[in-house]
């Protein structure tokens, strides 16, 4: 899978703090995650789409 996340939008979320390089890497990881888990749950409810409860 590709990058997930928008390296800028973080870095003006995060817009007092210093961001390392490597922190993005993580992130992009942990919002897989979080997809993937969604995924899941919606496809355990016979639902094609994924809804915010599925988070």
């Amino acid at each position: 899978m590709g990058n997930l996340i928008v390296k800028a939008a973080v870095k003006d979320q995060l817009e007092d703090q210093n961001v390392a390089s490597d922190f993005y890497d993580a992130l992009d990881e942990e919002v897989a995650s979080v997809l993937e888990d969604a995924s899941r749950r919606a496809e355990e409810n016979d639902r094609k789409t994924v809804q915010p409860r599925d988070l």
